[in-house]
């Protein structure tokens, strides 16, 4: 059995790394907050981008094939992965799950005979895919925490260059997307090319819910339908990946606050079992001297 100080020093130490998961808890809260609200004020931007570049590509009819981001390559042999993961850990599975999908549906694109080009922001993405031996094309770091939409731009002009030029034929995107600050669901969406079912209404909105296909109300562009849809089209591109970065920053500070409460509550219950034990071995030392006390007064007499 440990002595006393043994298992001070033990109770100690643990109180100690209570402290600091308590204060990053805490930390990780009030990031939490204001990433939430990020979230809530960017959403209804981006989903007017996609209502206004539905709209265009909806009147702008067979011209909007003819636009470079639009158009699906008829061969594809390069896929580009986009990972977006965080700088930092001690936040549980967030980051590695991201991996996981991204190195997993690289197997499954290598099944079908294509080869993946690898992109990832945050530092333990790029830590992790360079230790994996994996060379990438693109690696973003340092703003994961709190991303501007000038982050999102140098992303998506390096993946539209890419693809316009041919460098890639599809463009795929991984990151956690924020339920709560318990539930971080690993998404994985095809970037480019913007494909017609979702530009044209068909596929589901980010709530879940279909575009009805009814009368709709009359509109006049200026300039005409085609010009507009060009110089949308690369704004859908960069609200696409700046949302995934901020949802992701509001997932990394869920699960880091998950984390750390859970650290926090674990070492409660290393304190007590230690409590418990340093108990024991004081008790243990009590009696043994009673017990030479005893022993001692009955070779006396």
């Amino acid at each position: 059995m440990a002595s006393q100080r043994d298992v001070r020093n033990r109770i100690s130490s643990v109180k100690n790394i209570q402290k600091i998961t308590r204060a990053l808890e805490a930390v990780a809260g009030a990031r939490l907050r204001r990433a939430e609200q990020r979230i809530e004020a960017l959403r209804p931007y981006a989903e007017a981008i996609r209502r206004m570049t539905r709209q265009a590509a909806r009147d702008a009819g067979a011209e909007a094939s003819r636009l470079p981001l639009l158009s699906v390559h008829e061969q594809q042999t390069r896929i580009g992965l986009l990972l977006v993961t965080g700088d930092r850990g001690l936040a549980g599975a967030f980051n590695s799950q991201v991996i996981r999908a991204g190195v997993t549906a690289a197997d499954e694109l290598a099944q079908e005979g294509l080869q993946s080009s690898w992109y990832a922001t945050g530092r333990r993405g790029v830590s992790s895919l360079s230790f994996r031996g994996l060379d990438l094309d693109g690696s973003y770091t340092g703003f994961s925490d709190r991303p501007s939409y000038a982050d999102a731009r140098t992303v998506a002009d390096d993946l539209m260059t890419g693809y316009v030029d041919g460098h890639l034929d599809r463009v795929e995107l991984i990151y956690n997307s924020y339920v709560s600050p318990l539930t971080q669901n690993v998404t994985r969406e095809t970037l480019l090319p913007i494909s017609q079912a979702t530009i044209a209404g068909e596929n589901p909105d980010a709530e879940g819910e279909r575009v009805p296909d009814g009368p709709r109300a009359l509109v006049e562009y200026e300039p005409s339908p085609e010009e507009i849809l060009r110089r949308l089209v690369p704004d859908y591109v960069e609200i696409s990946i700046y949302r995934a970065l901020v949802e992701s920053a509001a997932g990394f500070y869920g699960a880091q606050m998950t984390a750390m409460r859970n650290a926090s509550e674990n070492a409660g219950e290393l304190i007590t079992t230690y409590t418990l034990q340093m108990n024991r071995a004081r008790q243990a030392e009590i009696t043994q001297e009673i017990m030479e006390v005893v022993a001692g007064a009955e070779a006396l007499t």
